[in-house]
């Protein structure tokens, strides 16, 4: 069934979810939401599987009116939201009427919002994900960002009788300077000790070349050993990558698959989340973690996901 109209498609409005897995040795990005735990938080505020395809906006929102009575929820960066001229809060559960109209602003604070609508969003899946690659031409609506006059379809759900916010001191802020934590390697060794203090100690800049794909970053250069360039290998988001002119690229959720320049080290996974919410201008600060950190900072961020699930749904069930 539709469940919304669009009336203007803001500057690159997606369908995404959580991804596009087992793939990649096909050359099949991952895409999937930029900020990752934005997307699963929206689902959880309208009692969706964690997975279902939400509305992915960027810098400048949409502008949609409803076709049906149902309930969203909004996270991710501040994007002015309003019902029909009037502002609402983010991060909770919120009714929509048949006729009401859902603008964004400009975003205030970091990237990307999403929208998540009670049901989920019926696109066709293709290779198991509803997922947006819009340089390759599939998933969501027609492979594409939107355009004025789709119909955003949905699911016959039954309304929450409850309506859900997310605690205050759990949603994350985006104020411009980003911190992120890194794995090193794998090619490290490419890079002189220099070089990788350089990297560590130093904020870097996040240019105009920033996209879906990944960030060109502008800051102090870093320094190889030698040659910068490997026999291609495999890239998934969060990789930094060194080419010969010192400047890092960090590769995000609709990057190639593989490439041929060293990487000096590896986000962590959410850390990758955070970050998509950057755009031109910020900066971002790396520092170095061990693996063994990694994996309990990933285990701290997928026990947060699921105490606020927990949480929900004690809520439903009083």
């Amino acid at each position: 069934m539709k469940i919304f109209q669009v009336l203007k498609p803001g500057m690159f409005t997606t369908v995404q979810d959580t991804g596009r897995y087992h793939y990649l040795r096909y050359g099949v990005p991952i895409s999937g939401a930029m900020d990752l735990f934005s997307l699963v938080l929206a689902n959880i505020l309208v009692g969706n599987n964690p997975n279902a395809a939400c509305v992915e906006t960027t810098l400048t929102g949409p502008e949609l009116q409803a076709l049906t009575r149902t309930q969203i929820a909004i996270t991710g960066g501040t994007g002015s939201p309003k019902i029909n001229g009037s502002s609402v809060p983010i991060w909770q559960t919120l009714e929509i009427c048949e006729g009401d109209v859902v603008s964004f602003g400009r975003m205030e604070s970091g990237c990307r919002s999403y929208l998540a609508i009670r049901g989920g969003i019926n696109t066709p899946p293709i290779l198991g994900s509803r997922s947006t690659f819009a340089r390759g031409g599939f998933g969501g609506i027609e492979g594409r960002q939107l355009k004025t006059a789709d119909a955003i379809e949905g699911y016959n759900a039954p309304l929450l009788e409850v309506e859900y916010s997310t605690p205050e001191e759990l949603q994350p802020q985006f104020r411009g300077d980003y911190k992120a934590h890194v794995v090193l390697g794998p090619q490290t060794d490419m890079f002189t000790e220099n070089g990788i203090s350089t990297f560590l100690s130093n904020p870097y800049k996040v240019t105009l070349e920033a996209d879906r794909m990944g960030y060109r970053l502008e800051g102090p250069l870093i320094e190889h050993k030698g040659k910068a360039d490997i026999i291609s290998d495999a890239l998934l988001p969060g990789a930094v990558q060194v080419p010969k002119n010192g400047k890092p690229i960090m590769i995000m959720q609709d990057a190639q698959t593989t490439g041929g320049y060293p990487k000096i080290a590896v986000v962590i996974t959410p850390d990758v989340s955070l970050l998509g919410q950057v755009k031109p201008n910020d900066t971002i600060e790396f520092s170095k973690i061990t693996v063994q950190q990694a994996h309990e900072k990933a285990c701290e961020y997928y026990k947060l996901l699921n105490r606020l699930g927990a949480l929900l749904m004690r809520k439903r069930a009083r």
